[in-house]
């Protein structure tokens, strides 16, 4: 091995898809008796959505923003408050 190859102890630790990955898991435990594989994706599609908005990672929506959220949301599904 090179010189300069560290060893890390934490294989995850910098993994940001494995980090997401683990808020998912615990969403979906409880919900685990989906009956079609359609109902299933669009479930984990939903959940991830909605971990991306929570989180920031949409254009136009700021960390923390309830309320830019819960305006983007309702623009989506064409609520009207």
């Amino acid at each position: 091995m090179p010189t300069g190859c560290e060893l890390r102890q934490v294989k995850y630790i910098n993994n940001l898809i494995e980090q997401d990955h683990r808020f998912i898991k615990r969403l979906t435990k409880p919900g685990m008796s989906f009956f079609s594989f359609n109902t299933a994706w669009r479930t984990l599609q939903g959940y991830e959505i909605m971990n991306m908005i929570r989180k920031g990672q949409l254009q136009g929506v700021d960390k923390g923003d309830v309320r830019g959220q819960a305006a983007l949301v309702a623009t989506l599904f064409g609520v009207v408050a």
